[in-house]
């Protein structure tokens, strides 16, 4: 296939525009046009008698109308935090579900988990709320609590059947995530953590766009030890940069594979680069941990029960739960509030 001559879009107007569809003109823009975004697009002098005038006219403009009522709605949220890898399979929804777990772990923090993974909702699954349905009240959508202080919104609450397809295009998926920071009832809760899909594409301008003026805390990127891992996430952390968003911290999932019987670790991913805490030297970010490979984790997560509640004393819960003291550490807060540390 020849390669496309088309010019890309310039990555400052897609991040400033990412949810606004171009219109269909329906012939070449004549000279003097203000252009088919502009304010005086269809009412300007020059518009007169070109074809495209209508359309022009039609087109939407200005700021988003619900971005200040989603700020409204999420007034009571203190910590918005993104999970982002570009990379997929490297357990992000997993280390979402976990962290949400262990600041769930104290009962004085109320924790939310919003899975904007349109085509692949798994946060429902992992946390044991797969069969919960969307309720609709006067103050909006409730999402499901997989614990008193632990809530949860996925579109697989939505769905009739929970093997059926979601086969979106972007529009429909930048409503839907609109929709989950608009209209349900959120309340108040001391963390939101955004579950993404991989890459850099719709959903994750949605969320950026749609939370900037409420303020986003930052994003937590997720990884593996190999190349192959690392060669999409230093993509993922220069979307990050592009668009604004502090990188709080890189996690390495998976580093090692700990036998729970024996407790001997072996690299099932090597690291021929120095992974996960070499690469975040070399980005210049902060290295939260490295979580090792614990078959356990993805049993709990089948199960939608607490890992930290089965295994407290594996590894991998001790590994957790300093992520998320050296987490708490870069937001600011007080570790010791959020996750005390183990007297052992």
């Amino acid at each position: 296939m020849a390669p496309s001559l088309e010019a890309p879009e310039a990555v400052e107007d897609v991040l400033a525009n990412p949810l606004k569809q171009k219109p269909q003109l329906v012939a070449p823009e004549p000279e003097h046009c203000p252009g088919p975004e502009s304010e005086q697009a269809g009412v300007a002098d020059s518009c007169a008698g070109c074809p495209n005038q209508k359309i022009c006219a039609s087109a939407p403009k200005g700021p988003d109308p619900d971005v200040p009522l989603i700020t409204a709605r999420l007034a009571g949220v203190k910590h918005k935090i993104l999970v982002l890898s570009g990379k997929g399979g490297v357990g992000k929804s997993t280390v979402t579900c976990q962290l949400a777990r262990a600041f769930a772990t104290n009962p004085d923090i109320t924790v939310g988990v919003m899975d904007t993974d349109i085509c692949g909702p798994s946060i429902p699954k992992m946390l044991g709320v797969e069969s919960e349905t969307i309720h609709i009240s006067s103050a909006g959508w409730s999402p499901a609590w997989a614990m008193d202080n632990l809530a949860v919104m996925s579109i697989q609450f939505m769905l009739p059947n929970r093997d059926d397809a979601i086969i979106w295009r972007g529009p429909k998926k930048n409503g839907l995530i609109k929709q989950f920071l608009k209209d349900v009832e959120w309340g108040d809760l001391d963390f939101l953590l955004v579950d993404t899909p991989p890459g850099t594409s719709d959903e994750h301008l949605s969320v950026n766009t749609f939370l900037k003026e409420s303020g986003i805390e930052g994003a937590v990127i997720v990884t593996t030890p190999q190349e192959v891992s690392l060669l999409d996430v230093r993509k993922e952390i220069d979307f990050c940069r592009k668009a604004g968003i502090r990188v709080l911290g890189l996690i390495e999932n998976m580093s090692l594979f700990v036998c729970p019987k024996c407790t001997h670790a072996s690299e099932i991913f090597r690291a021929t680069t120095g992974g996960g805490r070499a690469l975040a030297q070399e980005m210049g970010i902060p290295f939260l941990g490295s979580v090792p490979l614990d078959p356990r984790i993805g049993m709990s997560c089948d199960y939608g029960e607490s890992f930290f509640d089965s295994f407290p004393d594996s590894p991998a819960c001790k590994a957790l739960k300093s992520v998320v003291r050296t987490l708490a550490d870069q937001i600011g807060l007080d570790p010791n509030e959020i996750m005390p540390a183990d007297k052992s």
